[in-house]
Formats: structure tokens, sequence, C-alpha cells
């Protein structure tokens, strides 16, 4: 029952290669983000809530995301292991977590900023599905639709140049102490995330396989 965590800047592609371990190991991806857009869009007392952080730019405090993470890990599909992805972002949720349950491996995605800013910055937002684009690298049939459901894609304020900068510093402050307290536990492993989604997805794969958790090809 392999439990992981994916983290790493934003634009790493947590999310894409947290998606390849999940398959691998066909085990489900946790996003707690997605998790929370999902309750907004449905508009559930756990949406409002959430909904009131988010409107003012504020994290969501730590007691409701690990309130939503423990009752997610405890559903049936969980049994097998699970990805993580992006969370915990801090040091009091990995604290947190470590209460709840036992994380084998913690993958982290090293990436330059100069890769992040390109990333971002061409990434468009399905305003109704939530289904992701980018000008670049996966964009859609037409012009600003979504393959998927024809609603309107849309760049999100966090990804412009500017904020991108300030985020990555913030980010940065943030996640220091808690790639210290993983790698203090023994069970932190650095992968170039900076190449083509299939290269990062192989170095990965790779160390996978040396670690143990998959047999070799």
């Amino acid at each position: 029952m392999p439990k992981f965590i994916i983290l790493g800047p934003q634009g790493s592609g947590k999310g894409t290669h947290g998606g390849f371990i999940a398959e691998l190991f066909n085990i489900p991806l946790i996003s707690t983000g997605e998790i929370f857009r999902q309750e907004i869009r449905k508009g559930t007392e756990l949406g409002k809530r959430v909904r009131e952080y988010v409107e003012q730019g504020k994290l969501v405090p730590d007691e409701i995301v690990i309130e939503v993470l423990k009752k997610r890990i405890s559903e049936e599909d969980c049994k097998r292991g699970f990805v993580l992805d992006g969370y915990p972002r801090t040091l009091p949720q990995a604290e947190a977590l470590d209460k709840i349950t036992s994380i084998d491996l913690v993958i982290y995605l090293d990436v330059t900023k100069e890769t992040i800013i390109e990333r971002l910055s061409g990434r468009r937002v399905c305003r109704q599905c939530g289904a992701i684009y980018h000008v670049k690298f996966i964009p859609p049939k037409r012009e600003g639709i979504c393959d998927k459901c024809g609603g309107e894609l849309y760049q999100r304020d966090d990804d412009k140049p500017e904020i991108i900068e300030e985020r990555l510093k913030n980010f940065e402050a943030m996640t220091k102490p808690l790639l210290d307290y993983y790698e203090s536990k023994g069970v932190l492993r650095r992968v170039d995330g900076n190449g083509e989604r299939s290269e990062v997805d192989e170095n990965i794969r790779k160390l996978l396989e040396r670690e143990g958790f998959l047999q070799g090809s």
C-alpha cells in the first residue's frame, strides 16, 4: 500500500507527474485544491467556508484542510495507497498528516524559475470544468474554448509573470522547513522536473525502481 507525496513549486507539474505515479500503481491522486474547487462549484457547506478564504486571498486554515484530507484518505479507493498532490505545504501540515497516516516517499520536483514562468504564464483554465491547457504545450482545438465542455478558457491572475515571481518567493520560504523535515526522516527524493513530460516521468519511474516500489523493466 504505497503512500506518496509529490511536491514542487507552482508549474512544476505536480498534477501531471502525480497522475503518472497514480496510474503506475492504480491508486488515486489526491489534490486538496481540486477537492476545494469542486466543493465551491457544488456550493456545499464546505465550499462556502473555503470560498471565504479564497476570495480574500488567504490560505485555507490547516484544521479545515486536514479534516478534508482525513475524510478523503479513509475512502475505499485509498486502501491500496494514494498520491498526495502538493500537500502538505507547511511544516505544521506535515506534522498533522503524520498523526493520521504514514508516508513512504516524498518526491520533490526541482524546476528552474525560467521554466516555471514559461509554463505558468501560458496556462489557461476552463471556467466551467477546470480543465487545464497551455497556449504552447497543450493548446485547445479552438482558441479560448475548452475541448471537453465548451467552456471559456481564462488566465488566472496568479499565472501572470509578476505574480508568479512573488508566489515563488513565498513558496521557497514556506517549503524549505518542509523539505528539511522530510529529509531528516529519510523519505525525501529530488527529481529534475525541467525536461519534457515523458523525460520527467521516466526519471520518476527509475527512482521508484531504485527505491524498490517497482520492479525493473
